[in-house]
């Protein structure tokens, strides 16, 4: 096993993962009863995509083989950026770099050259980066990310303005080092006793309005619960060779049983006619053993239909909701409080 890490091209995972995307992509657009959140849907009125990206760390690598005897205990394995279509929740690209401590900004480069024009791309702060967010504005690719503290900020505009919502048109950021003066929106919300503080360079109100701003931004939580679900679900924490190929190797191999793991998912919220946030994919992965054993039985032969079946929702594939899911507000100028 150790010597078949080393040597066993992870070429192969890595193009297999990326002719597949199409064809997963593909059965996406094919299913029709499983509704989308209001918040993509009206931001799809605008946007061709809308996509999330972001960077995690990977684990210390496993010193199970032969090939980590002489590595030191608790020496990362490198650093993975991937871009998540939030519509799909198919992952779109994956990169790998053999340095643990890069930052996002490593990563700049790909993404731009990655983000065609029309596409609302979801940024965590480690891309703020203001030549970046300029370069992107530049390519016709518009972001949401959140507002970092201490930001130099001169208000021009007031859209919506009480103490539960503002909404502004505002420059970010001075002359120094070279660095553009950026146009944006700053959109404030708060709940409860929190605040929440949002920017974004689509200007206009009446194209992504301000409660909508906020929940798609919610929504780039999705790309963290991939990292969960690549990282503890399907073992990605536990990498077991120390060479590149055999890290990327588990990479790929990993992200795409993930891919699979969602296109499942996706058909049984159509067949259910359900959005896809009510199915759990944790519960699909673990209740797999559970068809496995009907279909040696031949008791079943469509996981779609098994999972799918009113007697099978004991697996808990459909997630309970908690609390009733309260209407978006989707006007461009929300009435005061």
């Amino acid at each position: 096993m150790s010597e078949r890490f080393l040597v066993f091209p992870s070429e192969l995972f890595e193009r297999t993962f990326k002719d597949l995307l199409p064809k997963l992509q593909f059965n996406w657009q094919q299913r029709f009863r499983r509704p989308l959140p209001d918040s993509v849907k009206f931001a799809l009125d605008n946007f061709e995509r809308i996509w999330i990206a972001d960077g995690s760390t990977l684990e210390a690598l496993f010193r199970k083989l032969k090939s980590l005897e002489d590595l030191k205990t608790g020496q990362l394995a490198g650093k993975i950026c991937t871009v998540i279509d939030l519509v799909t929740r198919l992952p779109v690209e994956v990169w790998f770099h053999t340095n643990p401590a890069a930052s996002e900004t490593n990563f700049e480069t790909s993404l731009l050259n990655l983000l065609p024009a029309k596409t609302l791309v979801l940024l965590d702060r480690g891309f703020y980066h203001f030549q970046f967010l300029q370069q992107l504005i530049n390519q016709e690719v518009h972001f949401i990310t959140r507002l970092k503290a201490k930001a130099s900020i001169k208000y021009l505009k007031i859209f919506s303005y009480d103490h539960l919502l503002k909404d502004r048109l505002i420059q970010l950021g001075t002359v120094r080092r070279g660095a553009p003066v950026l146009t944006l929106r700053l959109i404030e919300i708060k709940v409860g006793k929190t605040s929440y503080s949002y920017i974004t360079s689509v200007l206009d109100p009446q194209i992504l309005p301000p409660y909508v701003v906020a929940d798609l931004y919610r929504r780039r939580w999705r790309i963290e619960e991939a990292f969960y679900t690549v990282k503890r679900l399907l073992g990605l924490s536990y990498l077991w060779t120390g060479s590149i190929n055999g890290v990327k190797l588990q990479v790929w191999a990993t992200w795409l049983f993930y891919a699979v793991l969602v296109d499942l998912g996706d058909a049984v919220a159509d067949e259910l006619s359900l959005p896809f946030d009510r199915i759990s994919l944790e519960m699909i992965f673990r209740g797999l053993y559970h068809f496995s054993v009907a279909n040696d039985k031949g008791k079943a032969d469509d996981p779609i239909k098994y999972f799918a079946e009113r007697e099978n929702q004991d697996l808990g594939v459909v997630k309970y909701l908690r609390k009733p899911v309260s209407k978006l507000d989707l006007s461009p100028f929300p009435a005061p409080s």
